[in-house]
């Protein structure tokens, strides 16, 4: 059974498996406020729904997710930039902290927040001719959703500082080689093998699962306070608006240190 929202998350139900898939294809599924919002609910509905053991996470149209809605990012003032983190955090935490394994099907580009929604994720299945790369820095922000402290733990501090300093595309392979990807399959099947993977974790003992990611999140709580304070700093800065306007104005930035 399949249930469109009207904020573009479309949830539907293979057995004990939610599949959530990002349905904004002309946008190639910018991960908008409404967008979060709405994983937020269904995730927190899953969490209590006794017959959801495991969730997939996709994008429509052959993308995974582009990366933030750059054109919604207008926030003017300290308190709205960490309200923001605050609500983008929550979603964080139920797919690093909650009880249920999440598998991402990545198709196309994973890019900015789609890196962060996969490295939040528990397994990540990549077609071979996905993309994936950070590019935070070209807007004058960091990277966020948790994604400082999730990559680090898929691929060790120094390749985590070439990704997130550099903004070097990576092939699925390449994705593969160093731990972000944990399986490669031909395009167009990164859903099939995501569920293959996911209906294997809903016929596990749910309880082990779950205080399994616990153990395996510690130290995220600290790292998103830290996130949501620096990223809130950096919003309002002239750098940041700089980038998004230039990125708007499809344009090479001008950072001035401002």
């Amino acid at each position: 059974m399949s249930a469109p929202s009207a904020l573009r998350l479309i949830e539907e139900r293979d057995g004990a498996v939610l599949i959530l898939t990002i349905d904004q294809p002309a946008r190639r599924n910018a991960l908008a406020m409404p967008i979060r919002t709405a994983m937020i609910s269904a995730l927190e509905r899953a969490q209590s729904d006794a017959a959801i053991r495991a969730v997939v996470v996709t994008g429509a149209g052959g993308h995974f997710c582009s990366g933030g809605d750059i054109s919604g990012m207008d926030v003017e003032s300290a308190l709205a930039g960490r309200e923001r983190m605050r609500l983008s955090h929550q979603l964080i935490r139920l797919m690093v902290l909650g009880s249920l394994p999440v598998v991402a099907a990545v198709e196309g580009y994973c890019v900015g927040a789609g890196l962060s929604l996969a490295c939040a994720s528990d397994t990540v299945v990549a077609a071979e001719d996905a993309r994936f790369a950070a590019g935070f820095g070209k807007i004058g922000l960091m990277a966020d959703l948790g994604l400082p402290h999730t990559l680090p733990l898929r691929v060790g501090q120094g390749r985590a500082r070439q990704i997130l300093f550099y903004h070097g595309q990576m092939t699925a392979p390449e994705a593969e080689r160093i731990g972000i990807v944990d399986a490669v399959v031909p395009k167009g099947h990164a859903l099939a093998t995501a569920l293959e993977k996911a209906r294997f974790l809903a016929e596990q003992a749910p309880a082990p699962m779950a205080l399994t990611k616990q153990m395996l999140g510690e130290g995220l709580d600290r790292a998103l306070e830290q996130e949501r304070h620096f990223q809130s700093t950096l919003f309002l800065t002239e750098d940041f608006k700089e980038g998004r306007a230039a990125f708007l104005g499809k344009r090479a930035p001008q950072f001035k240190g401002a």
